[in-house]
């Protein structure tokens, strides 16, 4: 009678500390003199260029980052998901492993999302490095994430991965059967990692217009897409914060549109583009 309470209270505890441990590191990093490593601008900004074994050290730095920035804001909403899978394994002996390769599924897939992202990102810097008038309109690249993110929040993929998202049982009950357990709860674990870069890729690409790294804008994306997800009344949220993120958008081209007619081109990316918050 005692040991059943005990494990659903050891879950919850053991994956809030994983979370709290990512969100400490990310803190103690952005404090750090190596906080800029954090960040993305471009692979100038690790200084590693020329040096053995530096487009390694580029690629290493950006993987952990990347990660500890997933489990601090993608972990808490598949919590629920954990929770049931974690109880529906209880009486396995091996449900610990079972449970860390769903985990690993989960995380593998946004990794694999991250390393896109992140490369389209270095292309837009080669791009806006390589033309004048970008460079004068910077502003215009940190409008487009947030039209992008507002515009998927009405699309008819958005909803149906955030209903997948948000019906836990029924997901691992279609996806769990218990034979080949090792490699079926990765793939249980990649299987909702899909759905849920489904769901929250376009609001996880503002992170690249805010400033990645941006510790306040982490928590706030990471809460909303938490509520949006978990909440029962979280499906409520998503047309409204469209809507807001198709008025930011706007009010930053409204703002800058002077520009376009030649005022003020010769503002460099750092000053022109309002909307990054580091």
């Amino acid at each position: 009678m005692s040991a059943r309470p005990q494990r659903s209270s050891v879950l919850p505890v053991t994956l809030g500390a994983l979370v709290l441990l990512a969100w400490l590191a990310l803190w103690l990093w952005h404090g750090s003199p190596y906080g800029r490593y954090l960040h993305h601008a471009g692979p100038a900004s690790l200084d590693l260029d020329g040096e053995p074994g530096g487009a390694a050290a580029e690629a290493a730095v950006y993987v952990a980052g990347w990660l500890l920035m997933t489990v601090a804001m993608m972990l808490p909403t598949t919590f629920p998901l954990l929770e049931i899978f974690h109880r529906m394994t209880g009486s396995r002996g091996d449900r610990v492993e079972l449970l860390s390769l769903v985990i690993a599924g989960y995380l593998a897939v946004w990794l694999a999302f991250g390393i896109a992202a992140h490369a389209v990102d270095l292309a837009l810097h080669e791009v806006v490095d390589g033309s004048e008038w970008l460079r004068g309109h910077a502003w215009a690249l940190g409008a487009a994430p947030l039209l992008l993110a507002g515009t998927f929040q009405f699309t008819r993929l958005k909803y149906r991965c955030l209903d997948k998202c948000r019906a836990p049982l029924s997901f691992v009950v279609q996806h769990w059967r218990g034979g080949n357990a090792p490699a079926q709860a990765l793939r249980l674990g990649a299987h909702h990692g899909a759905f849920c870069v489904g769901c929250c890729w376009a609001l996880m690409l503002l992170m690249f217009a805010v400033g990645a790294g941006n510790l306040g804008w982490m928590l706030a994306l990471g809460g909303v897409m938490a509520v949006e997800k978990n909440a029962r009344w979280g499906r409520r949220i998503s047309a409204p914060l469209g809507v807001a993120l198709l008025l930011w958008g706007v009010a930053v081209l409204a703002s800058n549109g002077s520009s376009l007619a030649g005022v003020g081109t010769d503002a460099g990316p750092d000053d022109a583009l309002i909307c990054r918050a580091r």
